[in-house]
């Protein structure tokens, strides 16, 4: 479903990424671990297509999306790729529905239907009581959770996280990365997930651990 091969990444004079291959299939929850400067985040960031690579290719659905530019860029990642990262980046002024619907929104969609499905997320998340709550009148795991259900409002390809729970406590990291689970099995949601916790990262399918800019294991 999606498969990268020959990544390589310069910033300036620093090899950040020595040309990684990786391949995720539909429904796999794959985790992404190494130290810091191992080059998770430029490869997570190649992949969802908000950067592109030096060398190499990267194929998703069938779509070469590292020659993709524009509005064609803008549509295909709207559609198919939800993103969490460690700090929710809600809009402030917006309810957690708003903030849900608002890619729905990008896409054209029907408002009432895109209303509906962010209210049927919600609830699937345990926050149906707090759809009109604004980010400060939630707690930092209700955040994340708005967060991934913008992620999942306009049933993308594939989920990408960026150290999802940093910000989080160890029982909202893990209730957190049970949801990933739940989501998986109920939906068949693929998921990659960078992440400095080990012990969450095997609660996935497969860990892919990474050093020096390449894949080691």
């Amino acid at each position: 479903m999606l498969q990268a091969t020959g990544i390589e990444k310069f910033y300036e004079k620093l090899h950040v990424l020595k040309g990684v291959d990786l391949s995720i299939g539909k429904g796999e929850i794959v985790s992404i671990v190494g130290s810091s400067g191992a080059g998770k985040s430029t490869l997570l960031h190649i992949l969802g297509t908000l950067d592109t690579p030096d060398k190499g290719q990267v194929f998703l659905k069938g779509q070469r999306t590292d020659k993709l530019v524009g509005n064609a860029l803008a549509k295909f990642r709207n559609k198919n790729i939800g993103f969490i990262f460690q700090f929710h980046h809600l809009l402030p002024e917006f309810t957690a529905l708003e903030n849900v619907c608002i890619p729905g929104w990008i896409a054209g969609k029907k408002k009432k239907d895109i209303e509906q499905k962010a209210l049927g997320l919600l609830d699937i998340l345990g926050l149906a009581t707090k759809a009109q709550n604004k980010p400060n009148q939630l707690s930092g795991g209700e955040q994340q959770r708005v967060a991934v259900a913008r992620a999942l409002i306009n049933d993308p390809a594939i989920v990408m996280a960026d150290e999802p729970t940093g910000n989080l406590d160890s029982a909202n990291g893990r209730e957190l990365h049970e949801l990933f689970i739940k989501l998986r099995n109920t939906f068949e949601q693929t998921f990659l997930i960078v992440t400095h916790n080990e012990a969450l990262a095997k609660m996935g399918d497969r860990v892919v651990v990474m050093k020096d800019g390449g894949i080691i294991k």
